[in-house]
């Protein structure tokens, strides 16, 4: 699956949730994404949660931001705006350049959240498909 694909599909699952939480305010939603409580009530959002599986070994792990709004992809490679120290490069058969942000955990922390919140996930991350 391209990013792209992943981009689309993902902003789906999330719209899906943010429907059904239209009535709390942006703190409830944020709480509500919380790792805790998504592998128990969301569980087909991340195929992670099926085996009770962290994409990031932390304590306060948050799910809304799946994504970061500072990743973005090209034609020929993805890559962190921010060049967070956290990131690397990596090259796939593919010859595409790939943005490795495994070890960032920027987007998974309730501050960064709240400081890029929207309530439509897609437009959080208008800005991470260049060109």
């Amino acid at each position: 699956m391209s990013y792209k694909q992943w981009i689309e599909k993902h902003s789906l699952k999330h719209k899906k949730i943010m429907d059904k939480l239209d009535l709390l305010n942006d703190d409830e939603i944020i709480e509500y994404f919380r790792y805790e409580n998504m592998v128990k009530k969301e569980p087909d959002f991340c195929p992670l949660y099926k085996n009770n599986k962290k994409c990031h070994n932390i304590d306060d792990l948050n799910c809304y931001l799946c994504g970061c709004p500072n990743f973005r992809i090209t034609d020929t490679k993805s890559y962190c705006n921010i060049n967070s120290k956290y990131g690397s490069k990596t090259i796939g058969k593919d010859g595409f350049e790939h943005q490795d942000c495994s070890k960032c955990l920027i987007p998974h922390k309730e501050t960064f959240i709240k400081k890029y919140f929207n309530r439509s996930w897609k437009n959080i991350m208008k800005n991470t498909i260049e060109g």
